[in-house]
C-alpha cells in the first residue's frame, strides 16, 4: 500500500476543503472535497511519481496498462486549463470523499476555520496518498487528499480580487455614515 506523502509547495486552484461538492454538469456525481494543484516547472515531483508507479504495480503488477491515465498533466493539456499560471506548470487534482473532510492548517500548523482564508492563488502542500483505480473503462493513478497547509497568500487566481484591492479609499466629506453613526 502507497505511503503518505507530503507534496512540494504548489498554487492552489478551485479549492474547496470546507464543503464537499459534485462535478458540475452531473448533479448524481459523488460529492467531494478537492483542490488542483499547480506544481511550477522546477518543482521536484521526483517522490510522487515513485509512488504514483508504486501504486500502478501494487494493483496490475508488471502487466500495467499502456492507456494508464497519468496523474501529472501539463497546464495546456487540460480540456479547462488554469487561467494564469504557466502552460507547462503541472496540474493535478486530489481530493477525498464527502464523509472524509481533508484537515487544513495555516504555516504554523493552526486549524483554519474561516474558509475565505483557502482561495486559489495561495501557496498550499498536502499530504496525499497514492492509489490506482479501474472505473468504467478509464485506468489511472491519482492522489487521495489527507491534508491541506496552507503556507502562504498569493495573488488570486480566476479574476476576482479581494474588495479592498477593487477600489480607492472614499474621500471623508461627512457625508456618508456608518452603521454606528447612522442615528446621531
Amino acid at each position: 500500500m502507497a505511503d503518505n506523502i507530503i507534496t512540494p509547495e504548489f498554487r492552489g486552484a478551485f479549492v474547496s476543503v470546507f464543503k464537499a461538492s459534485g462535478m458540475k454538469g452531473q448533479p448524481d456525481s459523488a460529492k467531494k472535497f478537492s483542490v488542483r494543484a499547480v506544481f511550477m516547472p522546477n518543482a521536484d515531483l521526483a517522490t510522487m511519481k515513485a509512488q504514483a508507479q508504486a501504486a500502478a504495480q501494487e494493483k496490475w503488477g508488471s502487466n500495467v496498462p499502456k492507456t494508464l491515465r497519468s496523474p501529472f498533466r501539463r497546464n495546456e493539456e487540460l480540456d479547462n486549463p488554469v487561467v494564469g499560471v504557466p502552460d507547462d506548470a503541472i496540474v493535478m487534482t486530489f481530493s477525498a470523499n464527502e464523509y472524509r473532510r481533508p484537515g487544513v492548517v495555516d504555516a504554523n500548523l493552526q486549524d483554519i476555520i474561516d474558509e475565505a482564508e483557502c482561495y486559489s492563488g495561495a501557496w498550499y502542500r498536502a499530504q496525499v496518498r497514492a492509489f490506482a483505480y479501474e472505473q468504467s473503462g478509464n485506468k489511472g493513478v491519482s492522489f487521495g487528499l489527507q491534508n491541506l497547509q496552507k503556507l502562504r497568500d498569493g495573488e488570486p487566481l480566476g479574476g476576482r480580487i479581494p474588495a479592498s484591492k477593487a477600489f480607492d479609499a472614499a474621500p471623508s466629506e461627512g457625508g456618508s455614515k456608518t452603521a454606528g453613526g447612522m442615528f446621531d
